[in-house]
C-alpha cells in the first residue's frame, strides 16, 4: 500500500509544471487563516461550490452522492450536503453538521443516511482526510462494474497509480457501519478508492482537493472506457507512472489544479458563499 502522504513539494510542482518563476511572479497558494470562525467559513464555502462543481460536471443522480468536509473546531463532526437538496442550488449557509453517528447538531434538513454511515467512517478511519466526495457520477459507476482499477494509461489516471483501493463486496444502498468501515478499509492511506457496483470515492486535505480528484478520476475512467472499447491501451511502465504520480499526484498538486474551475464558480455563481 502506498503512502498517501508522500508527494513533491509545492515549489518542486510548480517547478515540473510551469519551470523556474521569474522574480515578482507569483501564484496561488492554500490560504492561511487567524482563527477557526474564519476557516470554518473558508471550507463550508468551498464545500458549496465543489457541489455547484459537481452539478456543472453532471455528477448528481437523483438524491445520491455526497461532499464532506470536517469541522476545524471538532474534527469528528463533518459539514454535508441537505439530503434532497440540488447540488446546483447549494448554499454555504444551507450545509449541514453532523457527527460519525450521524446526529443533526446543525441545520433544518435530513442528511443523508448513506453520507454519515461512509463519510462518517472514512473521516474517523482517515484523522488525515479533512474532505471526502463520492458521487454516482456516469463513467464512474459504470466502471465500478468491471472490478479492476484504474491502469496507467494516460497521464491524469498516473495520479492514481497504485494510489487508490478497490472495494468488490456491494450490498445495496449502503444501511449499516460495518459496511462503512469495511469501504474505509478498502481506501486505506490511499486518495481514492472505486467502490464495485456504486461509483467512486476520493479524499483529501482539503475540499477542493477531494473534489479535484473526483473530477479527474471520473474523467480517467472515462478514458480508460473509450481506450478499452477502441482496441487495447498501452500502459505506461511502471517507473515513469510513479514519477508522473510523484509530480500529480500531491496534495498540492490537487488543490492547485481544481483552482481554474473553483475561480470559475466564483464567477459564474457568487451566491454560493451566501
Amino acid at each position: 500500500m502506498t503512502d498517501f502522504v508522500t508527494a513533491a513539494a509545492p515549489a518542486e510542482v510548480l517547478a515540473d509544471a510551469a519551470g523556474p518563476l521569474p522574480d515578482g511572479v507569483t501564484v496561488p497558494m492554500p490560504p492561511t487563516f487567524e482563527d477557526v470562525a474564519q476557516e470554518r467559513r473558508h471550507r463550508k464555502e468551498q464545500l458549496a461550490a465543489g457541489f455547484r462543481l459537481f452539478g456543472r460536471f453532471g455528477f448528481s443522480e437523483g438524491v445520491a452522492g455526497h461532499i464532506t468536509v470536517r469541522d476545524p473546531e471538532h474534527p469528528d463532526q463533518f459539514w454535508v450536503n441537505p439530503f434532497g437538496m440540488s447540488f446546483g442550488r447549494i448554499t454555504a449557509s444551507d450545509l449541514i453538521l453532523v457527527d460519525h453517528e450521524g446526529n443533526l447538531l446543525h441545520g433544518a434538513r435530513p442528511v443523508n443516511r448513506a453520507a454519515f454511515l461512509i463519510h462518517g467512517a472514512v473521516h474517523r478511519a482517515r484523522p488525515d482526510a479533512v474532505a471526502a466526495a463520492h458521487s454516482h457520477s456516469l463513467h464512474g459507476k459504470a466502471f465500478s462494474s468491471l472490478g479492476i482499477p484504474l491502469d496507467p494509461i494516460t497521464q491524469d489516471a498516473c495520479a492514481f497509480f497504485e494510489d487508490h483501493g478497490l472495494y468488490s463486496d456491494y450490498r445495496g444502498v449502503v444501511s449499516d457501519a460495518e459496511e462503512g468501515r469495511r469501504i474505509a478499509a478498502a481506501l486505506g492511506s490511499y486518495k481514492a478508492v472505486i467502490l464495485q457496483n456504486h461509483g467512486l470515492l476520493t479524499v483529501g486535505h482539503s475540499v477542493a482537493e477531494a473534489v479535484w480528484w473526483f473530477i479527474t478520476m471520473e474523467r480517467s475512467c472515462q478514458a480508460q472506457l473509450l481506450a478499452m472499447a477502441a482496441g487495447t491501451p498501452r500502459h505506461i511502465d511502471r517507473e515513469t507512472a510513479l514519477h508522473t504520480r510523484s509530480q500529480l499526484g500531491g496534495h498540492f498538486a490537487g488543490w492547485f489544479q481544481a483552482q481554474p474551475l473553483y475561480e470559475q464558480i466564483a464567477h459564474s455563481d457568487p451566491d454560493h458563499v451566501n
